[in-house]
């Protein structure tokens, strides 16, 4: 009898949920709409800068800027409504911000048709890590600490920047520095669109804010054939196909597991490594699971009921759609932005990141020797035989854990 008991709720709450699943006129709500919104913000204000960065240094002129965007866009906003009607629970997936961090230092290293072959090659290999089962193999086998040194390695760049640009622009750097942390106080979860504002009410008073909108028609998506070299496959594949598994699937997938969701993540890295291989010939370096901006969409603020919060995905993919066909705008927009600005928000917009990642190298006593010697070497944005400081980082810490630990190992 007790036994019968205990089995009740679950047969009991199937009826329930039978009507449940296809009613999503019903699961609509005002909160779960809104934080898709504040997902896309905060998407758009903080990445997005480190996203143009990335295609500045890369040389791309305006169109292919706007491609990317389109891109990246698109293809979050797809596998977000997708991904989350199908499966009823938030998925929320954006480009890698860590990502186009590493293609700040590496892009204009290489020629853009070989660095679309890369990207190509990349989100093949995150695609069939994701499907065959093989992502949780690779993440064991890479000692943690190193990647996680090498992240933030790649990211050092953009937090000492924020200090760098303080004597071309004081007041504005400073006046925006002091919004993100006032508001990281208070309502952290608009601290970087607050210190976007704050940037540009000071820029305009300082040191001039020549805005452009550009035509504000739909975005034209540029193809490019992709070229494939080994330089591109070392030095931009390899790097950027770690850091969407390691920094990004890894950490989307703890996020909706602490939510209390059991995601399939052959479904998901496998759907969104695939989609990316077909929007990387208009610029897309990967569409992957988001780490930061999922938070927004699985928290309880969302909804109240896990299994209505679901819209909030679906939101965030509509918005994406909407807001990427209008990725020229977003163009002209940010072009106009001071490069203090964008330099400082950029900067605390990667804080969290480079500082989960610096934690996260440092944690693992054992491989701390190695992991110092990747954030060293992938902070230098030094180049060996045209290939970038991301690999010889990885490279390099992996050769010293390996010496020390067989060293550590012949001792005992």
């Amino acid at each position: 009898m007790a036994e019968q008991q205990q089995t009740a709720p679950p047969v009991e709450a199937a009826p329930e949920e039978s009507p449940y699943r296809p009613s999503i006129r019903r699961d609509a709500s005002l909160p779960a709409l809104l934080a898709g919104l504040v997902c896309v913000a905060v998407s758009f204000s903080g990445p997005l800068v480190v996203v143009l960065a990335a295609a500045a240094a890369g040389h791309l002129d305006q169109a292919h800027t706007a491609s990317w965007i389109w891109a990246v866009s698109i293809g979050s906003g797809l596998t977000c409504l997708l991904l989350s009607w199908w499966t009823r629970t938030p998925v929320i997936t954006a480009w890698s911000t860590p990502g186009a961090a590493l293609l700040v230092s590496s892009l204009g290293e290489y020629p853009y048709r070989e660095a679309v072959g890369a990207f190509v090659v990349s989100s093949v290999a995150v695609a069939l890590f994701g499907v065959t089962g093989l992502f949780g193999r690779l993440i064991r086998a890479i000692p943690t600490g190193i990647v996680n040194a090498m992240l933030a390695g790649i990211l050092f760049t953009f937090g000492a920047g924020i200090f760098t640009s303080l004597r071309g622009a004081p007041v504005l750097v400073l006046g925006s520095f002091t919004a993100f942390l006032v508001a990281k106080r208070f309502v952290p979860r608009y601290a970087v669109p607050v210190a976007l504002l704050a940037g540009a009410l000071l820029a305009a008073a300082t040191v001039g804010l020549p805005l452009h909108l550009g035509d504000g028609g739909p975005t034209r998506p540029v193809f490019t054939a992709p070229a494939f070299s080994w330089p591109a496959m070392v030095g931009l594949a390899l790097p950027l196909t770690i850091v969407a598994l390691a920094s990004q699937n890894a950490p989307g997938l703890g996020i909706m597991r602490a939510s209390g969701y059991q995601p399939d993540d052959r479904l998901l890295i496998g759907a969104t490594g695939g989609l990316s291989v077909l929007l990387a010939p208009f610029g897309s370096p990967g569409v992957n699971l988001a780490a930061i901006t999922a938070a927004i969409c699985t928290s309880p603020e969302s909804h109240p009921d896990p299994r209505r919060r679901y819209i909030a995905g679906m939101s965030a993919g509509f918005l994406y759609l909407v807001v990427g066909s209008f990725g020229g705008v977003l163009v002209s927009l940010f072009t106009g932005l001071p490069t203090a600005l964008i330099a400082v928000i950029a900067g605390v917009a990667l804080l969290g990141s480079f500082q989960g990642s610096l934690a996260g190298a440092a944690a693992d006593e054992a491989g701390r020797d190695g992991a110092v010697v990747t954030f060293l070497a992938a902070a230098s944005g030094m180049s060996l035989f045209g290939i970038g400081s991301a690999f010889w980082g990885l490279l390099l810490g992996l050769a010293t854990h390996l010496v020390l630990r067989a060293r550590k190992a012949n001792s005992a």
